[in-house]
């Protein structure tokens, strides 16, 4: 059996008891559709990275927390910035703390610590009294991608989020790591971390496009899927149903599920949004409706609303907000 045929991606499983210590503790509320489903275990086949674009708040992020939830894998998040750089996700060296050792095992006099045997965690940080300047090692912690790529008993997914928020040369950079032989330098070491060929990173990129189209080099090394945000009634509903069975909480009614998720699909549909609300969004005021007041909204005051009640929730930007207190 193939290391592709035994990990596969069903979307609706619990999490294994020999789940990883660094994998998601909570079940993801996320309802998975079929054609996404088949992409991430398409990625899973082919270890290639997963590459999702879509509005905010569609649920890009989140599935890689169900996709590690589910399998029991570490998930290791990389929140990309505008001067992050490839290196950064590897791992970091700091020399100046290793000068600030030295200088102060002069000071004090101190003899060299004796030997440590090198630790087994994931990271090489060291407690003060045991860093010693002579051993470079001590000084070098490892990124999201550095971790997943020391993993030798199972796979990592590894999480970057927002990757087009960075300098165009990034993505490109990346691909130095992210194909054969999959493999990295550690300069100030000389060591050479390699990840174990049964277990590469399970790599999962998400993209808002905020500074225009990825470089073409990389887009052929990714498989890539587009999420379009729920847009039928129903669709809202398994979501909602799936968050309240995960709380182990009664939901609304069926009848203030459907008004609530037409009224804010029509909204969102209609509105013109400088920041459309998401899925989050939608079950926070959702959840207002229904528990905030003593008594819960029905779907008839619902319907009868002129505006949208606890517009707080769902208005993230003044522009916004004042377009809706005009339409009122």
């Amino acid at each position: 059996m193939t290391v592709a045929e035994r990990l596969k991606f069903y979307g609706d499983r619990r999490q294994p008891e020999s789940a990883h210590q660094d994998a998601p503790q909570d079940p993801e509320p996320y309802v998975v559709t079929e054609p996404l489903k088949k992409a991430v275990n398409l990625a899973l086949f082919l270890r290639r990275p997963l590459l999702l674009e879509g509005d905010a708040g569609c649920g890009k992020t989140r599935l890689a927390y169900s996709v590690a939830y589910e399998l029991g894998l570490p998930l290791y998040r990389w929140d990309v910035r505008s001067s992050t750089k490839a290196q950064d996700g590897l791992y970091e060296y700091d020399a100046i703390l290793r000068l600030h050792d030295v200088e102060v095992q002069k000071l004090s006099g101190a003899e060299r610590p004796a030997a440590q045997p090198e630790p087994k965690s994931e990271d090489m940080d060291q407690p003060p009294q045991q860093r010693d300047p002579g051993n470079a090692k001590h000084y070098r912690t490892f990124g999201p991608l550095g971790k997943a790529f020391r993993m030798r008993d199972r796979h990592a997914v590894v999480l970057i989020d927002e990757i087009d928020k960075a300098d165009l040369d990034f993505p490109n950079d990346l691909l130095t790591v992210l194909d054969e032989p999959w493999e990295f330098t550690i300069r100030e070491t000389g060591e050479t971390i390699k990840a174990d060929e049964y277990h590469k990173p399970i790599v999962i990129i998400t993209s808002n496009k905020e500074k225009g189209n990825l470089p073409a080099p990389f887009l052929r090394r990714c498989l890539y899927r587009y999420l379009d945000f729920p847009d039928q009634p129903d669709t809202l509903k398994d979501i909602i149903q799936r968050h309240y069975e995960i709380q182990e909480k009664a939901a609304p009614t069926d009848d203030l599920q459907t008004t609530a998720a037409k009224k804010f699909l029509n909204e969102r549909q209609e509105r013109k949004w400088f920041k459309p609300p998401g899925t989050s969004e939608f079950l926070d005021w959702l959840k207002a409706l229904h528990a905030f007041e003593d008594e819960p909204y029905s779907s008839e005051q619902l319907k009868q609303e002129a505006t949208l009640p606890y517009r707080e929730l769902l208005f993230k930007r003044q522009d916004d907000w004042r377009t809706a207190a005009k339409a009122s």
